[in-house]
């Protein structure tokens, strides 16, 4: 069961929610609408010092998955 992200159409708030289905469209959390859109979401990345959130690229030679590193 994967959390989305979601933006309510009515009134702007973004929220997330876990969610049993991916047809599933949940109400807005502030206003109660049902007109809600599911927003891309962004993946963590977790970098050398262990904190999780979007962190540089690893630049070629330093490992990850270029070649040879």
């Amino acid at each position: 069961m994967p959390i989305y992200e979601y933006r309510c159409r009515a009134c702007g708030a973004e929220f997330e929610e876990l969610v049993f289905s991916q047809d599933e469209l949940p109400p807005c959390p502030k206003c109660g609408s049902t007109q809600v859109e599911k927003l891309m979401s962004a993946c963590a990345v977790q970098t050398d010092g262990g904190a999780t959130g979007l962190g540089p690229m690893p630049t070629a030679g330093s490992g990850g998955c270029s070649p040879g590193g």
